[in-house]
């Protein structure tokens, strides 16, 4: 279908057009192009685990009992200042050496555990794949962003107005009811400025994939824009990179405003029905 497309386009527009269009429809293209689904998936998931821990990390810190209290601080406080990068790369390998670790207790010879390589043996060995690099890459990401998303919770449950709180004891409503059904509930209106920009750190963070051996399009960018040689053509491109990496910016721009429009949809949908301070 794409040699017919291009043929038609040879015809209708231009020799060179059509040249031009087989070059960016030829496999490695392809790829390129699919690899956003990488890039998406990472956002996404890392979204939704950065939001359940910023929910956790928030609700330790307002906790009752010290140590989960002490513990909530410890996690927004410190994970904030580990790297990103730094972070993405220790979680995922830590993660599959543990695991070799508690495989090779019982798949290994005490002499092969013994013999101080890692693994042990081979049948400690777990050989990871695209996908699940990509799952403890994303969960990484929302490990990291959730520190950042739970000091932005902490701050919007504390910008609820107290007298509904105080309303909400009147009434005989729980403490857990009063959290899971007036805090929750009302503070999304106050928090979802700030996680619209621990959102957009994160979609920059999933340029960090190509570092877990993740064909992204960061790394096929690279790869496609590099000087491309062919024994039989010689030099087919020189140095295109920033070409490649001009597109990326352009898009990642486009989903930075495709995000602002969410998340101003997602701000209005919050604040129906609620008064808030400083309006009018």
């Amino acid at each position: 279908m794409l040699e017919t497309l291009a043929n038609w386009v040879s015809l209708n527009i231009s020799e060179e057009a059509g040249t031009w269009f087989q070059y960016f429809s030829n496999g490695k293209h392809l790829a390129w192009y699919a690899s956003v689904r990488y890039t998406l998936f990472a956002a996404v998931v890392g979204a939704i685990v950065a939001v359940l821990f910023g929910v956790i990390g928030a609700a330790a810190r307002r906790s009752g009992f010290a140590p989960l209290r002490w513990l909530g601080l410890t996690y927004t406080t410190m994970v904030r200042g580990i790297p990103d990068v730094l972070f993405i790369l220790f979680f995922p390998l830590a993660f599959e050496q543990l695991v070799e670790f508690v495989i090779s207790r019982s798949a290994c010879t005490a002499a092969e555990l013994a013999s101080g390589a890692w693994p042990p043996c081979d049948a400690a060995q777990w050989y990871l794949s695209t996908t699940e690099y990509l799952i403890m890459a994303s969960v990484s990401l929302g490990i990291v962003y959730g520190a950042f998303a739970a000091n932005v919770i902490h701050g919007a449950m504390n910008s609820v107005p107290k007298g509904q709180l105080e309303s909400a004891r009147a009434f005989g409503f729980t403490n857990r009811q009063i959290f899971w059904n007036f805090q929750v509930r009302q503070m999304w209106v106050y928090a979802l400025p700030g996680l619209s920009n621990v959102w957009m750190l994160l979609l920059k963070a999933t340029s960090f994939l190509s570092l877990m051996q993740i064909a992204d399009i960061v790394l096929w960018a690279d790869r496609l824009g590099a000087p491309n040689y062919f024994a039989r053509a010689g030099l087919v491109h020189p140095d295109w990179r920033w070409k490649y990496y001009f597109v990326l910016f352009l898009f990642y721009i486009l989903l930075t405003v495709i995000s602002e429009r969410i998340f101003e949809w997602l701000q209005r949908r919050a604040g129906r029905g609620m008064a808030l301070h400083g309006a009018d």
